[in-house]
């Protein structure tokens, strides 16, 4: 998406101030947290791939209405287009990936297919980030706009020709647990498919999915479920946050502005390469996972409490660990999950990631204000480490389990 590097510029250069700037991040950010859970509740209950083509267009809509009507109310409207996007492929991609894997009996390689996914995305970013200042100069924002649109159009057609061959529970029941990623024994064994109509007990399934059993209810008696489901936002939040700040951490180390974009794409080579390495890290199990995560904290404070352009390739690796440990606690999610509101709670973390993170966007602005950047992220390291010590300390056996080995923890 070219506008990403550039769209904070198009909002200046329409006339908006930087509090209005920065209305359109908190409506954007809102859009995102009240529609998370739904939308995976809807997918659980309808098709999770109709949500992944859907979502990509109403982001093409949004960045054409940024382009052609540039104004406050476009730009809101089109953050709310956006918001919505993101919530829509947010679960139902994780889901949709993770059945198809286990359907074909290839779960284990979970890890290895979305490290490889995400790492492709992090070169598809420093790409972008690239193109953009060419792209910009000879057509300026209607061409980048343009090219932002086509993007969203492709991503819609790709998902349409993901496979999907999960099973749907019968209209109006209300068991929505079962044996196998397609749902309980016995019961309707319909394909979701993007062409099919919802049937009159599809708000049924939504109502169930979110409060039945395999949804909001079932945490409460599946302990490990909510302990995996909690680790997403504590491993997630935290680096996701900072990320923005890495900017003003180059900086600060006495870096020319234009040397800044060299050194972020240091961190991000980082990110990729952790990326890669989730499927071999998974192989480390509970203890590994744990080692990672306290290795990545140690050398974020590190990097940052130097002060010097060196420390940041120590912050790109932190941020490498903090990916792979990101890839790992989706896998351990997944592989706790049964029954057929995977979407729903995989959303779940997802809004519990969006809240931390926004709470962390609150304690850096209080903190920076009072110390210096390379202080503040040296203190967003330490609640990685207390989430290795609890990792370490569960006791044994209570680590999540592929399928087929049992889940007698």
């Amino acid at each position: 998406m070219l506008l990403y590097p550039v769209y904070a510029l198009l909002f200046a250069d329409a006339g908006l101030s930087v509090g209005q700037i920065s209305s359109l991040f908190v409506l954007w950010s809102l859009t995102g947290v009240l529609l998370e859970v739904p939308s995976g509740a809807w997918a659980d209950a309808v098709s999770r791939r109709l949500l992944l083509w859907t979502g990509p267009l109403l982001g093409a809509a949004g960045f054409a209405l940024w382009v052609l009507f540039p104004s406050y109310g476009a730009f809101a409207a089109g953050f709310v287009l956006w918001g919505a996007r993101g919530a829509l492929g947010s679960g139902a991609l994780e889901a949709l990936v993770y059945e198809e894997l286990d359907g074909a009996g290839a779960a284990d390689r979970y890890a290895a297919v979305m490290g490889r996914a995400h790492a492709v995305g992090q070169v598809a970013v420093m790409a972008a980030t690239g193109l953009a200042g060419p792209v910009f100069a000879a057509g300026g924002y209607p061409v980048v706009g343009a090219a932002s649109v086509l993007a969203c159009l492709l991503c819609a057609a790709t998902a349409a020709c993901f496979p999907e061959h999960r099973t749907r529970p019968p209209a109006g029941s209300d068991t929505v647990g079962g044996e196998g990623p397609g749902g309980g024994e016995g019961g309707d064994q319909r394909t979701a498919a993007d062409g099919d109509e919802p049937d009159e007990g599809w708000t049924r399934r939504l109502r169930t999915g979110l409060c039945g059993p395999a949804g909001l209810a079932g945490l409460r008696r599946d302990r490990p479920l909510l302990g995996a489901l909690l680790l997403v936002p504590a491993v997630t939040a935290v680096w996701g946050a900072l990320d923005e700040y890495t900017p003003l951490l180059v900086r600060e180390t006495g870096a020319a502005d234009t040397a800044v974009p060299y050194l972020l794409m240091v961190i991000w080579a980082g990110v990729t390469a952790g990326s890669l390495l989730a499927g071999a890290a998974e192989r480390l199990g509970r203890t590994g996972l744990a080692a990672v995560l306290a290795c990545a904290a140690l050398a974020l404070a590190a990097g940052a409490l130097t002060g010097a352009q060196a420390g940041i390739v120590l912050v790109g690796l932190a941020f490498g660990g903090f990916q792979t440990a990101t890839v790992l606690a989706d896998v351990r999610l997944q592989q706790r999950i049964e029954g057929t509101a995977r979407a729903t709670l995989t959303s779940i973390a997802g809004l519990g990631t969006e809240l931390v993170t926004v709470a962390v966007y609150g304690a850096y602005g209080v903190l920076g204000a009072r110390f210096a950047h390379g202080t503040v992220f040296a203190l967003c390291a330490l609640p990685y480490l207390l989430t290795a010590l609890a990792v370490g300390l569960r006791r044994k056996g209570t680590g999540a389990q592929p399928r087929g080995r049992g889940r007698g923890d």
